[in-house]
Order: C-alpha cells, then sequence, then structure tokens
C-alpha cells in the first residue's frame, strides 16, 4: 500500500491517479478541509502532519509514503525525526519527500528551513528515501482562472523572467516511479520543464490553446506579495518573490532529471496549456 499526503493539491492528485492506474493499493491522505475525487480503488484517510497520532493512523500498513509538507508545516509543526519516527513505527519502509528547488539554491531562507531540516532527517533515518526538488510549479497559473475570464487579463509580476517552471503531472510522474520503483534510493532530483519561460510566453501559450486573445498586466512586487498573502505565509511569499523576480543562475538551469527517470522529455508549458486550457473557460 502506498499512502500520498497532500492528495487535493495539483502533485497528489495526480500521484493519487498514477498509481491507481497502475494498479496499487493507493490511501489519500488530505486534512478533510477540500472535497476529494478519487479513482476507482483509491480511499481516503483524514490526517494532519501537524497531528503526528493521526499521521501513524493513515499511514498504518503502508510501505511507501509520499510525504508533501504546505500550508503552516512549511514553516512550524512537529520535529521532522518525529515525523519520520512515527510513519516508521507505523511500517512505512520508503518515503519520497516532496522539497524544493529553493532548499539548495536559498539555504539561508526562512521559508525553506522546514524542507532542509526534512531532508537532513531522511538522510539520518533507515528509510529508503528519495527527495525530489522541483521549481515553480505551471499550476501556479492557475491563479489566472478569474482574471481570465472575467476581463480576458493575466496579472503576474516579473513578466520578462524566465524559469524552468515544471508541470505537477512529471512530478507525479517522478514521485510514482520512486515510490514503486527500485533504484532511486538515496537520490536527489531536481525537476524543472524543458525550457525557460517567462510570464509573458506563458501568456501567450495560454492564449493559443484558447484560441483567444488575452491582456499581459504586469504587477508591482507589492502587488504581487499582497495576492499571494491569500494562501500562504508570509516567509514563503517573500522567497518566492525572490526567486521569480531575482533567480540565481543556478534556479535558471534545466535539469535532465525527469527525461532521466521516465524515459521522456519534461512537458512544456505550451503542451500544459492545451491540456488544462478548459479550466480557464
Amino acid at each position: 500500500m502506498i499512502v500520498v499526503t497532500g492528495a487535493t493539491g495539483n502533485v497528489g492528485s495526480a500521484l493519487v491517479r498514477e498509481l491507481a492506474a497502475a494498479g496499487e493499493k493507493v490511501v489519500a491522505v488530505s486534512r478533510g478541509e477540500k472535497p476529494i475525487d478519487l479513482p476507482e480503488g483509491a480511499e481516503h484517510r483524514r490526517a494532519d502532519i501537524g497531528d503526528l497520532d493521526s499521521l501513524a493512523e493513515a499511514v498504518a500498513g503502508a510501505r511507501a509514503l509520499f510525504l508533501l509538507i504546505t500550508g503552516p508545516q512549511l514553516v512550524e509543526g512537529p520535529a521532522p525525526a518525529e515525523v519520520l519516527k512515527a510513519v516508521a513505527a507505523a511500517g512505512v519502509q520508503r518515503v519520497v519527500f516532496l522539497s524544493s528547488q529553493g532548499a539548495v539554491t536559498r539555504p539561508g531562507s526562512d521559508g525553506y528551513a522546514r524542507s532542509i531540516a526534512f531532508e537532513q532527517a531522511l538522510a539520518a533515518s533507515d528509510l529508503e528515501w528519495t527527495v525530489l526538488r522541483p521549481g515553480g510549479f505551471f499550476s501556479n497559473t492557475f491563479a489566472w482562472i478569474e482574471p481570465v475570464r472575467a476581463q480576458r487579463t493575466i496579472p503576474a509580476p516579473f513578466g520578462n523572467v524566465g524559469l524552468p517552471q515544471v508541470d505537477p503531472g512529471d512530478i507525479a510522474a517522478m514521485a510514482a516511479a520512486a515510490l514503486r520503483e527500485d533504484g532511486h534510493t538515496g537520490q536527489i532530483y531536481t525537476v524543472t520543464g524543458p525550457e525557460l519561460v517567462t510570464p509573458r510566453r506563458q501568456a501567450d501559450a495560454l492564449a493559443d490553446a484558447l484560441g483567444e486573445s488575452l491582456r499581459f498586466v504586469e504587477l508591482t512586487r507589492e502587488q504581487a506579495r499582497e495576492n499571494m498573502l491569500r494562501f500562504m505565509p508570509a516567509s514563503v511569499a517573500d522567497h518566492t518573490l525572490d526567486i521569480i523576480g531575482e533567480p540565481t543562475p543556478e534556479e535558471q538551469l534545466i535539469s535532465g532529471d525527469v527525461e532521466k527517470v521516465l524515459g521522456r522529455p519534461a512537458t512544456s508549458y505550451a503542451e500544459w496549456a492545451a491540456r488544462v486550457a478548459p479550466a480557464f473557460r
């Protein structure tokens, strides 16, 4: 059995579908705050990583765990070593942890301290572990759904700054491989898209996918921060803006790890936009 935390998110939901399609027995874990649509054969269990008793109960009987921290857990919560001790005591042998590229490119940032601590705790444990370090997600542009529908506009800061953002589906596929296959223990994979893409180019790709004209509206950093604070802690918003506004050379590198693990190129933003275009209509 494989347990997927964060099962209502863009990566977790895709991972649950991928594992179920492969015939795995899957338990989708969430805090129960959002409706969850599960594929046939998948089971839902309610738990919170911040509540170790509920987490241990949710993973009981599992051999592998996809571990994701989000929201408040990005900056606070039980010590990572205690989290891993709890899941190991419940029978988990393998953990795939969704970290962030910023854990290595911005190690001094408060927003990445917990991810770094989880990576270190995994390395010191007796578990089989794999770490995935993605950059920005294509799905972050779902924030444009409302302005696209209402005003045919795309508001974003730093319109000409390119980053190798990634399809959450590719992250899910990488996680599925590491959860199901041998040969990934102790590996740290950098997960990026196949090219640098700017917000303006994303706007153009989305307009092409929709078959209509969209107007790009460049936001100031302050305007973007105000929007982001509605769904993430301030420290996370600040370091995210640092990355998308002034990326380091390392943060603009294109990794070959997706193709290495999956045997195919990473998905482009244009391909992703064509797939999800109905959500913007």
